[in-house]
């Protein structure tokens, strides 16, 4: 066993013990002397404000490129390709064969292509079967859905016009037979997107996401200086001074997010903007918490921009938000209730673009709520662990 010290002047040095304004008015003021900080906590998530949504604000993907292989040159085949034409899903293109039209997909010209087979208008005039075939490119999600939904919608009123005139040929009544075309009519109203665009599905989420992330960057790097500068010791009022400075700065931004970016770019609201404020008054609280322990952990300023950068789409696949929950491993399903992200993304989109009640997403809330306390539990833990010791000198 080592000697214990006899060196009677030694002195462990303890840095001053700040309470709870103190410790709020010195974060904020190390924030906006670190220039580092503020890029990372407030001038980087107003910029994704700006341009983020930029790409999609055109929102509905039109006029894909698509290729048309007619091998019955019909009457028939000529009133499809005719009706694919108009409509404004679709750009299309004529094909001699349907090997130039493979071609076409594989040096992304077109992205998908449909082949009316050679007598088709016979087969439907004689009530055989008959149908076109449709191939997309799989690769690309959003223009493949458009492939199919574009050539369905056409070949699907062609279809009803030949029904119809089926029926008026064997003495049906012409209102009658357009009415019995489709005897239960479908009509698919989207509730809480109508333009169904992809820019008020995605940005809307992703924003938590950004909030989230600067934060944690910001709030982990600044704890890290303050750990090579050995002044990160302070009381628990002192770190609740801490969390709340930073909280502050990040409620703001989340504040631009909702009043502003989310109006400019005419994204679906439903208006309950209390209950997203006071999501917001938990959420902010509950990362900058993270960042803290994150901070003490990694020790480092440098450390936790290094590690929390590739974070950013992992917490997102897992939060359920692009991809069926349920359908996670199960060890995933487990882990991602740790990250605010999880209930975070849910239920801010639940709030502000469908106008849920808070009772009705009261889950996300009270998950919000056992993350915050976890956070802080585990935060006054490491801030014991990592606090100077005193030794008795024999």
């Amino acid at each position: 066993m080592p000697p214990l010290s006899t060196d009677h002047n030694a002195k462990v040095t303890q840095p001053p013990v700040q309470g709870f304004f103190a410790s709020f008015f010195q974060t904020l003021t190390d924030v906006f002397k670190d220039k580092g900080i503020v890029l990372m906590l407030i001038i980087a998530p107003i910029i994704y404000g700006f341009f983020y949504p930029w790409p999609y604000s055109s929102e509905v993907v039109n006029h894909v490129p698509v290729g048309i292989v007619d091998k019955d040159n019909s009457d028939l085949s000529r009133t499809i390709v005719r009706y694919a034409s108009a409509s404004p899903q679709l750009d299309t293109r004529r094909f001699l064969d349907e090997q130039s039209a493979k071609e076409a997909i594989w040096t992304d010209e077109i992205a998908g292509y449909m082949v009316i087979p050679s007598g088709l208008e016979q087969n439907v005039l004689s009530g055989k079967a008959a149908s076109v075939s449709v191939l997309g490119n799989g690769g690309y999600f959003l223009l493949n859905k458009n492939v199919q939904m574009g050539f369905l919608k056409a070949v699907s009123t062609v279809s009803a016009g030949v029904k119809i005139k089926k029926s008026v040929a064997q003495g049906a009544y012409a209102p009658t037979a357009a009415q019995n075309a489709q005897a239960v009519p479908l009509q698919i109203v989207p509730l809480y997107n109508q333009t169904e665009g992809y820019g008020a599905y995605v940005v809307p989420a992703v924003s938590i996401i950004i909030l989230q992330q600067t934060l944690l960057m910001a709030t982990a790097m600044l704890i890290g200086t303050w750990y090579e500068q050995r002044r990160h010791q302070t009381s628990i009022s002192g770190w609740l001074g801490r969390i709340t400075a930073l909280s502050t700065l990040s409620f703001l931004i989340g504040c631009f997010y909702y009043g502003w970016a989310f109006e400019l770019h005419h994204y679906p609201r439903g208006q309950n903007m209390l209950g997203s404020l006071l999501f917001l008054l938990l959420f902010c609280p509950a990362v900058a918490t993270l960042g803290c322990l994150l901070g003490l952990w990694f020790r480092q300023r440098e450390r936790s921009m290094q590690i929390l950068i590739f974070s950013s789409l992992p917490m997102f696949f897992v939060s359920g938000y692009p991809w069926p929950a349920d359908q996670l491993p199960t060890f995933l399903q487990i882990v991602r209730w740790f990250i605010p992200t999880t209930p975070a993304i849910n239920t801010s989109v639940q709030l502000n673009q469908m106008g849920a009640s808070i009772s009705q997403v009261a889950t996300g809330f009270y998950a919000l709520a056992a993350l915050w306390a976890l956070y802080f539990v585990l935060l006054v833990w490491l801030r014991w662990y990592n606090a100077p010791k005193r030794r008795q000198v024999s």
